[in-house]
């Protein structure tokens, strides 16, 4: 029976989750499967993949065959590495504990680079809020010192002001002193 290691869609239109399962390639793609290996989620940055590293090489040594999207997530998570460096144990080439610690620290780099990718998303994204909440602010301000502009009265502008504001100011006199000249 030809075994596949190969992805099983789950979720919904859209957001697609999928299993990572070990299935013989004549069944349905969401059907029959032998294993379920692992799961992969593509929705979350980066890629979420929760996988039994253990099994899958298992299912490699007894000549399963990944699908190519299978492939690069196996080769992600070094399920392919582990498989190789077993292969270097059985022909002589590495001892156990030799293969052991060169996959734990691969494992180990592996680890440290997703953790700063999420770390410099982290930091991009609360830049991001910072320029969001800056420019909120700034149309805020805007907004609030035109609606005090709005608020003061229209005064007229230049020295036509000036001569309007003083000529109101010499009418009321010079009517007074008319008036206190004519009595």
């Amino acid at each position: 029976m030809p075994v596949k290691i190969r992805l099983q869609r789950h979720g919904k239109k859209g957001k697609p989750f999928y299993w990572i399962v070990a299935a013989d390639s004549r069944a349905k793609r969401d059907g029959k499967f032998l294993e379920k290996l692992g799961t992969y989620n593509p929705n979350t940055n980066p890629a979420t993949i929760d996988l039994n590293i253990d099994g899958s090489v298992k299912w490699l040594q007894n000549g399963a065959q990944p699908t190519d999207t299978a492939k690069a997530i196996l080769s992600y998570r070094g399920v392919l590495l582990k498989h190789h460096l077993l292969g270097g144990v059985r022909k002589g080439a590495l001892t156990e504990e030799q293969a052991e610690e060169k996959f734990k620290a691969w494992l180990e780099e592996k680890e440290n680079k997703i953790a700063s990718k999420v770390d410099g998303l982290d930091k991009e994204k609360e830049k991001a809020r910072a320029e969001a909440l800056k420019a909120e602010k700034e149309v805020n301000d805007k907004r609030a010192q035109a609606a005090a502009e709005a608020a003061l009265p229209e005064a007229p502008e230049g020295e036509e002001a000036e001569a309007e504001v003083a000529a109101t100011e010499e009418a009321p006199a010079a009517e007074a002193e008319a008036s206190k000249e004519e009595e």
